[in-house]
């Protein structure tokens, strides 16, 4: 918490109180390996470093990753956890080509071709109600305290199929909210399927891609997407709603 001066067109200057989003580093560390560094609000991070090891394709439940311990250090914080399963393969070459930096949905990627790998399919659905994402965003506010402290943060949120948020995770990073968001529902045993999920942010390439890795079939975001967030949301045939307000929504893909 900070005063710092705020000065109006009129010319006058008034001394004012501002909360900041907290943004720090935060050491991602798997088997004992360091991984990833990304800039994030240090809360739910248990829940992020979940939810990065799946949508990472580090692991392919829960149950493949143990023994996670969240530790302060001078500079930042550190996430620790076990890896099993098919993914200690990808952390070892990833630690061994040193390939990293941010929570993007890219990181670990070295060629352009990779970019272009096809997305799991998405199961089956049925079309959301338009309704049920106006309930959503009508009570979304409420689950976002930090939105409201600071008017900084990004939420992602998960969602009933009538509209019932019931769970919600803030974060600095777009990316990082969808990851503690999904870590989140993972440890609840919830299938993203069985509901949608609703973001905050600009919807781009790796909040699709975030989206089909984790089983949703739903994507609802509060603004436009990028050409490649759509083509990649129809290629793997999830349903994106965009540019949702409290009286219209567009539907770009599938549904």
């Amino acid at each position: 918490m900070t005063t710092p001066t705020q000065h109006s067109r009129n010319g006058t200057k008034a001394t004012i109180t501002r909360q900041w989003v907290p943004e720090v580093p935060v050491a991602l560390e798997f088997n004992g390996l360091a991984y990833a560094v990304m800039m994030a609000t240090p809360a739910d991070l248990e829940d992020f470093a979940l939810g990065f090891a799946l949508t990472e394709g580090l692991a392919a439940g829960p149950a493949n990753v143990t023994d996670l311990a969240v530790v302060e250090v001078d500079k930042g914080w550190i996430v620790r956890a076990q890896l099993s399963g098919l993914g200690i393969d990808k952390l070892t070459e990833r630690v061994r080509t040193r390939v990293a930096e941010s929570s993007c949905g890219l990181c670990g990627i070295e060629n352009l071709e990779a970019v272009a790998r096809p997305l799991p399919p998405v199961a089956p659905h049925k079309p959301l109600e338009p309704r049920a994402i106006f309930a959503a965003l009508a009570t979304l506010r409420d689950h976002q305290p930090l939105t409201r402290a600071t008017g900084a943060a990004h939420a992602a949120a998960f969602c009933t199929v009538d509209g019932q948020i019931l769970h919600a995770r803030e974060d600095v990073g777009r990316h990082n909210a969808m990851d503690k968001l999904i870590g989140a529902l993972a440890s609840a045993g919830i299938d993203p399927a069985d509901g949608f999920i609703l973001s905050s942010a600009r919807c781009s390439y790796e909040i699709v891609e975030k989206a089909v890795r984790a089983g949703a079939t739903s994507l609802v975001t509060v603004s436009l997407p990028t050409s490649m967030a759509v083509e990649r949301a129809a290629g793997a045939g999830l349903s994106l709603w965009c540019l949702a307000r409290d009286d219209s929504v567009l539907l770009v893909g599938a549904a």
